[in-house]
This record gives C-alpha cells, sequence and structure tokens, in this order.
C-alpha cells in the first residue's frame, strides 16, 4: 500500500528540548527582554524538573541570553548600548574576514550554501515575514561564516551568535520596507560571488557598522 513516509521522530535529552523552546521565546521576543524566570514556574509550565529546567538556564546564559541575579534569579538579557557597540564591532571584525576568506573559497558547496541562504532571504522579505526576515538575515551572514572555511572562526562566532539573532531581529525591525534589507546585502552577495575578497570584506564590515551605529541611535539613553 502506497503512502507518505513518515519522518523520522528526532530523540533528544529534556533539557536540550527545554533548551531549544527557551531559547525560541526569547528570540522572537515571546519571553521580552528584562522578564523574570523561575525555574519552578517554567519546571511546572513545561512539566520538567527543575534540575533540567536549571541546565537549560545555565546554557541560555553561556549564550548570553540570561543572567544570573543574586537574590533575584535569571533574568532575559538586555541589550544595552554597550552591548550593541560591542556586538557590532566584533561582527564587523570577524564578518568582514569570513566574507573575504568565502570570496576566495573554491569549495562550491559552500558558496553555494551562500546563494541559497540569500534565496531564503529573498523568499523571507517577499512574504514580507518579519520572523522569518530576521532568522534568514542571520542564516545569510552565518552562511558565509560558515563558506569562509575557517573552522576557529566559526567556532569563536558560535558564542555569540544566538546574542546576534537578537541583534538582527531589533535591527531589522527599523526597516519598514523588506526590499532595504535585501539592497543592504544584494551587494554582499555579488562581491563574494565575483570572488572579489577586498571588496566582500568592505562590504560586510560596513553593513555591519551602519547598521549597529543606527540601532545605537535607536536606543534611549540609559
Amino acid at each position: 500500500m502506497d503512502r507518505t513516509k513518515l519522518p523520522k521522530i528526532e530523540k533528544m535529552p529534556a533539557d536540550v528540548r527545554a533548551l531549544n523552546v527557551l531559547r525560541s521565546k526569547i528570540i522572537d521576543g515571546s519571553i521580552p527582554a528584562g522578564a523574570r524566570l523561575t525555574e519552578v514556574q517554567i519546571s511546572d509550565e513545561m512539566g520538567l524538573s527543575r534540575a533540567t529546567v536549571r541546565t537549560a538556564l545555565h546554557q541560555l546564559a553561556q549564550e548570553g541570553l540570561v543572567s544570573l541575579v543574586p537574590y533575584t534569579g535569571w533574568t532575559v538579557v538586555k541589550l544595552s548600548r554597550q552591548d550593541i557597540w560591542e556586538l557590532y564591532t566584533l561582527r564587523g571584525a570577524v564578518e568582514r574576514l569570513a566574507a573575504a576568506l568565502a570570496a576566495k573559497s573554491a569549495d562550491n558547496a559552500l558558496i553555494d550554501g551562500v546563494r541559497e541562504a540569500f534565496s531564503v532571504l529573498e523568499s523571507a522579505c517577499g512574504d514580507n515575514d518579519p520572523d522569518a526576515i530576521a532568522e534568514a538575515d542571520f542564516g545569510f551572514h552565518k552562511a558565509i561564516v560558515d563558506a569562509s572555511g575557517h573552522s576557529r572562526l566559526r567556532s569563536q562566532y558560535s558564542l555569540i551568535e544566538q546574542q546576534i539573532r537578537v541583534y538582527i531581529r531589533s535591527s531589522d525591525a527599523l526597516i519598514s520596507d523588506p526590499k532595504e534589507i535585501l539592497g543592504q546585502h544584494r551587494p554582499i552577495l555579488d562581491a563574494v560571488m565575483a570572488g572579489d575578497s577586498s571588496l566582500a570584506g568592505d562590504l560586510s564590515e560596513g553593513h555591519n557598522l551602519h547598521e549597529g551605529e543606527k540601532l545605537t541611535a535607536s536606543m534611549l539613553p540609559s
């Protein structure tokens, strides 16, 4: 009897499932910046032990998404002007190198990954879906980092990539027309595809610095 093949069920530990759910809710804003998280409430809502929830929260702290405040408990991190400055200057340097290396890459599969990531961004912008746009925006930059062929660079980028996802969501929210987001990224793609490492690096860093300064300017002084 012919039928659609059923997908495999991915098995993962409870703490990993909790981590994925909490991370997703923080990044998409369902759990807002500054919100207090209690192990008891989360364990009750998710039907998990407090130890499992605690493990997930400690991993989120490693990713820079939550912090443990003495006598207060767990709190979702709210990016300050200093945080934003550190992220966009660090991204500018790291992604400049990544774009330059990607443009020199002879690995067609990795370069195809950059092109495909841009196509996903193009589709999300066409649908005018803010959540999908933010994730596709991050995905494009991540694809360039992956295409660099530099394992240590990828490893260092992974330490801040969850914070970058939050940052990109805030930055993209300042742009009303999705075509502008595409216009920011297309020249970077073109330079990488053309193998122009110098231009790819310049454009990537310039994009990060410009958008970072704009996001900083949009924030009220603390």
